[in-house]
């Protein structure tokens, strides 16, 4: 059984309203917000210096909040990450959930179940929107992903180092994870996939890998 006792938490989100709604909703709950941050760096500070239960978690804050999720997953096994956040980008949740995320909610999560939700994230379960819970179940239940072609009219548009990015990320890489590999900043690993949505003319990774695969 999960314990009742108060949750302590760390928050980060650059958005100051969006934060104090947050609190709000949590003490109104019963937990205990240790402390507030409006960015990465902040949030990874907090988290080492308090230990809470959970780490609520921004995506689009300044530093990122999915390289402080990556952090605090890997230096404080004992605090819970969750995102809670506006976007709903398939690379943004599976993104989060590789850097170890427990769960993924959106920002219009019915305040009254947020605890409810942190508290399933403690008893080792994994809280996620209803939408993203639909996405994960296409992915698993789609058919094995073709390689990309390389001789084909897009290939000429893009640069080596396109590909190269493109092909990692088609493989289910992160971009924190392909910046690695190729020795980039994430931030140059987005602008070579904003190149390669130009040339493709299409909006999101999504088309870029069906126009790359031939489909």
């Amino acid at each position: 059984m999960v314990s009742e006792e108060p949750i302590r938490v760390v928050m980060a989100d650059d958005h100051a309203r969006m934060r104090t709604r947050i609190r709000e909703a949590l003490e109104v709950g019963g937990c205990v917000v240790c402390g507030e941050g409006a960015s990465a760096d902040e949030a990874v500070a907090l988290a080492t210096e308090h230990r809470p239960d959970v780490a609520l978690l921004d995506i689009h804050m300044p530093g990122n909040g999915i390289t402080a999720a990556r952090e605090i997953a890997r230096t404080l096994p004992g605090t819970a990450v969750v995102m809670l956040t506006a976007s709903a980008e398939d690379a943004d949740l599976f993104d989060s959930l590789r850097a170890g995320a427990s769960g993924y909610l959106l920002k219009d999560t019915d305040p009254a179940v947020l605890v409810d939700e942190l508290r399933s994230a403690l008893g080792g379960e994994s809280p996620l929107s209803r939408r993203m819970v639909s996405r994960i179940m296409e992915e698993f239940r789609s058919p094995a992903t073709p390689r990309f072609v390389r001789r084909s009219r897009a290939a000429a548009r893009l640069s080596g180092r396109e590909w190269e990015v493109m092909e990692l990320l088609g493989d289910g890489l992160s971009t924190d994870e392909v910046a690695q590999r190729l020795f980039l900043s994430p931030t140059t690993v987005r602008v070579h996939v904003s190149s390669v949505l130009r040339k493709l003319r299409v909006k999101d990774r999504a088309s870029a890998f069906k126009v790359l695969r031939g489909e």
